[in-house]
């Protein structure tokens, strides 16, 4: 072989060889895009389905965890960050997401309201419907009834040191009244555990075997804005608000109202 096509041929084996695993490289598929987001049941049936649009328009991966906008379990959503978990959003009654930006664990200027929500009352499928309808009613049916429930998050701990109070009942109700704790208080209901149970309107809709009764009268209402922030330590804070914004959208309108909450037009902080 004349010396000039030998090195041609040299030249162009070492080329391939360096090419090859270059081309590899490049041909490696793209790590699909995640956001990990915790949010709180009051907004939760709006969320899935809000969050499979949202994949199925961006191709954004959502991972969804769970959790209470207070209380002491592990689950609840302030516990979780003070372990600083793997979160970019987090969905949660307002006053409980202020708390987090304060603490340094939301970024300022991120929190964004979502939906508003109301207490509504429950009582097992099949048993009458107890009337609520003025708070002399209300006041009637607590006292009568044999147990009660009420959750630990938001709507529970404002009829335990509120709501009782303002109907001059404590005393009558605390004693058969329990705060439930990270289960929803319809399925406490549900199994009969408790005759009647108080939650956020939209957490009810999504028990079975309950029949939810109304919400109460509108002079005891306890009105929760169930917002989102970023959280602090995310390193896709740019994604995270672009599904905050999305969430907040009036897109996101029908799909927030059918989960029987009501749509929020509050804008980010400044």
């Amino acid at each position: 072989m004349p010396r000039r096509a030998a090195l041609g041929l040299a030249l162009l084996l070492g080329l391939n060889a360096v090419s090859a695993p270059a081309l590899a490289r490049d041909t490696k598929p793209t790590r699909v895009r995640e956001l990990h987001v915790v949010t709180s049941g009051g907004f939760t049936a709006a969320f899935h389905a809000l969050a499979a649009k949202y994949e199925r328009d961006t191709g954004v991966h959502i991972v969804a965890e769970h959790g209470p906008s207070m209380g002491d379990t592990p689950q609840a959503i302030p516990n979780r960050l003070a372990r600083h978990e793997d979160a970019d959003v987090v969905i949660l009654a307002r006053s409980g997401l202020d708390r987090l930006a304060d603490q340094g664990l939301v970024t300022k200027g991120t929190e964004v309201d979502l939906g508003l929500s109301k207490i509504a009352m429950a009582v097992k499928a099949g048993a009458p419907a107890l009337d609520i309808s003025t708070p002399d009613a209300l006041r009637s049916t607590l006292v009568n009834a044999k147990s009660v429930a009420w959750s630990d998050s938001a709507s529970g701990v404002y009829i335990q040191s509120t709501m009782l109070d303002r109907l001059c009942v404590t005393d009558q109700v605390r004693p058969k009244g329990r705060m439930i704790p990270a289960t929803p208080v319809g399925q406490i209901v549900a199994t009969g555990q408790a005759e009647i149970g108080f939650q956020q309107l939209s957490e009810l809709k999504t028990v079975k075997g309950i029949r939810i009764v109304g919400l109460i009268p509108e002079s005891l209402q306890k009105v929760t804005p169930f917002s989102a922030g970023v959280v602090a330590w995310s390193p896709r804070q740019a994604e995270a608000r672009a599904l905050i914004a999305y969430l907040s959208s009036p897109k996101a309108y029908p799909i927030i109202r059918d989960s029987g909450l009501e749509p929020a037009s509050q804008k980010a902080k400044p």
